[in-house]
């Protein structure tokens, strides 16, 4: 019997509420314009800080606030590289002594290059 109550609708689908005696937030309408000349309009919150950009439903291109403020341009970060960040830790005289170090151990056969250390096949 329960399963033929259930049977025809689709659940989670539709809502059987209705929006009677129910007060909505105060609301303000925003208009934007894209590059393509589509011009639409966004609901919002009056406590909600508005957007300059917003993607245009027609064409899905970024439209601007109709007469508001250009949108501020952002600093880019400049890319940290490998070096970089190795320079943070460490002053060039200790990297120079690091690298003499290695050249030493690498000089004095210290470190077999022919030999891949991830190899532990043996030979028959």
């Amino acid at each position: 019997m329960s399963e033929r109550a259930l049977r025809g609708t689709r659940l989670g689908a539709t809502s059987y509420e209705t929006d009677r005696g129910i007060d909505l937030a105060p609301r303000r309408t925003v208009e934007y314009e894209c590059p393509r000349g589509h011009r639409f309009e966004m609901p919002f919150s009056v406590e909600a800080e508005i957007p300059s950009n917003w993607e245009c439903r027609s064409c899905g291109a970024v439209a601007q606030l109709v007469d508001g403020a250009p949108p501020e341009e952002k600093k880019n970060k400049a890319t940290r590289t490998h070096w970089d960040m190795l320079m943070e830790r460490r002053t060039r005289e200790e990297l120079e002594e690091v690298l003499a170090e290695r050249l030493a151990v690498l000089r004095s056969g210290g470190i077999n290059l022919h030999h891949d250390p991830r190899d532990n096949r043996k030979s028959a």
